[in-house]
């Protein structure tokens, strides 16, 4: 069953294999850190990582060449964005 989320709480407790916490703790030693540390900046990278994936795209050139054309050269606007643009609130 999940656990309640708090919030005001700056530990975190993991549960690892012996032979996982065991490859941990040799990487550590070899980088002269200790296990927060280590734990921590590589999670943090992974995490930056996956939310730098989740946040930006990355157009081919085609694409690119597309969306610019799009931006210079609007289409005009079909029935449903102007039935859209019709129910905004009056000053949206």
């Amino acid at each position: 069953m999940p656990r309640a989320i708090v919030e005001d709480n700056s530990r975190l407790a993991l549960r690892v294999r012996p032979d996982d916490k065991a490859t941990l703790m040799r990487a550590v030693a070899l980088e002269h850190t200790d296990m927060t540390d280590f734990i921590l900046r590589h999670a943090l990278d992974a995490a930056r990582k996956v939310i730098e994936q989740a946040e930006h795209l990355t157009l081919s050139e085609r694409d690119s060449l597309r969306v610019l054309d799009a931006l210079e050269n609007p289409p005009a606007p079909n029935a449903k964005l102007l039935a859209a643009a019709r129910r905004l609130p009056k000053g949206a």
